[in-house]
């Protein structure tokens, strides 16, 4: 039982590391601080003050860049390198003391599902980047930030039902990518002058 809660700490971070990194860290490490939840290995690293006010500042900082239109985007692209390596860092913290093979693996899976989430997010900025309102920015921001939230909620109170949640997410996020990618390869070959105009419907 132990295992599974531990499992669905490690993906369910992993998974909202992909969508906002920097709320994941700060939201973790003040829930190990304030005593709501246990988190595994060295992962107790998060709730050191400096760790938590530096997420925290980041956060804030991406909580701006967010809801702009395009620069959204280049965030995203920047965060292509350092949202992976942030998930696969929790899940190496998480899994210290469960051995090298295991701990090398379970940091593989971790990158790959922040991976998964964060080139949904970004697929989806770049889609919503082609309707000239910058309000849609604002309120997928606000909407993938409560996500976060929420995964985190139910790491704290439930992490075996964040652990299933979290599959269920990443099997949606691949089905979204698909199409996602397809949309936004009809806008580059679009701005290129080699294709029509997307179609969002």
């Amino acid at each position: 039982m132990e295992a599974l809660q531990n499992l669905g700490v490690l993906l369910g971070g992993a998974w909202a590391s992909g969508f906002n990194l920097y709320l994941t860290t700060a939201g973790l490490g003040i829930a190990d601080r304030m005593g709501w939840v246990n988190l595994p290995g060295n992962l107790d690293v998060l709730s050191h003050p400096l760790v938590i006010g530096a997420a925290g500042l980041m956060f804030c900082v991406e909580f701006l860049a967010d809801k702009i239109p395009y620069v959204d985007s280049a965030w995203d692209s920047v965060h292509t390198f350092i949202r992976p390596l942030g998930g696969a860092a929790l899940a190496y913290l998480g899994t210290a003391e469960m051995g090298p093979a295991i701990q090398t693996s379970l940091s593989l899976l971790g990158g790959t599902v922040a991976m998964e989430s964060h080139l949904t997010k970004a697929s989806a900025r770049v889609a919503i980047n082609t309707s000239p309102e910058p309000v849609t920015n604002s309120v997928a921001s606000v909407t993938e930030d409560a996500a976060v939230v929420g995964v985190l909620w139910l790491i704290i109170k439930h992490p075996i039902i964040a652990l299933l949640v979290a599959i269920g997410l990443i099997a949606l996020c691949v089905w979204i990518l698909k199409i996602l990618f397809r949309f936004v390869r009809q806008v580059f070959r679009f701005l290129s002058g080699k294709g029509e105009k997307p179609k969002t419907a």
